[in-house]
């Protein structure tokens, strides 16, 4: 999808280097991507404490 938008030169040219991607488009894309993760885990952690283990933590460790 085509979109344009105004986007703080100073913000993509820090967001170019940190990453030593080469276009806008990358980084923006890349940043999305990254977004999707962090609201994804954020999901996945508020069942922390709620879910009932059952297996041998050790023996997973040991013999994979």
């Amino acid at each position: 999808m085509r979109t344009n938008i105004i986007i703080d030169d100073q913000l993509i040219d820090d967001a170019i280097k940190a990453t030593g991607l080469k276009t806008k488009r990358e980084v923006i894309e890349l940043g999305l991507k990254t977004l999707i993760k962090l609201k994804q885990q954020e999901k996945i952690k508020a069942y922390r404490g709620n879910l009932k283990w059952e297996g041998d933590l050790e023996d997973i460790r040991t013999n994979p």
